[in-house]
C-alpha cells in the first residue's frame, strides 16, 4: 500500500477508537472488541508508515520483490524501469503481448 493509503487507514482508525474512548459510558464487549480492532488496525498502518518507502521504491509496491535484473550489468532492465519486480513483470507481459499481436495480424494476411 501507499504512504497515502496507510496514512488515511491510521486517521480512520484513530477516529473510530477515539469515539469508543471518549464515550460517556465505558465501552461494552461488543464495543471493547470493536475498539481492540481499530487500535490494532492504527499500530499496523503506523508500522507500515514507519518502515519507509520500502525497499523497492514503488509507489504502488514498496515492500514487494525486488527484479533480480536490476543493477545487472550484463542483462541490464530497459531505461526507465525501477526495482520492482511486479511493476516489471507486467511491463514485460505488456510488450510480449503486444509482440505477439503484431505477429498474429502478420500471420492472417
Amino acid at each position: 500500500m501507499s504512504d497515502q493509503t496507510e496514512w488515511r487507514d491510521l486517521q480512520v482508525a484513530l477516529r473510530t477508537a477515539s469515539d469508543i474512548a471518549f464515550d460517556q459510558e465505558i465501552p461494552s464487549g461488543e464495543q471493547a472488541d470493536v475498539l481492540l480492532d481499530a487500535l490494532r488496525r492504527a499500530q499496523a498502518a503506523a508500522l507500515a508508515l514507519a518502515a519507509g518507502p520500502g525497499t523497492t521504491g514503488c509507489r504502488v509496491h514498496p515492500h514487494g520483490a525486488v527484479d533480480p535484473l536490476y543493477g545487472d550489468k550484463e542483462d541490464p532492465l530497459p531505461p526507465g524501469w525501477g526495482k520492482c519486480l511486479l511493476c516489471n513483470d507486467r511491463r514485460r507481459r505488456a510488450a510480449t503481448n503486444r509482440r505477439g499481436a503484431a505477429t498474429g495480424r502478420r500471420g492472417m494476411r
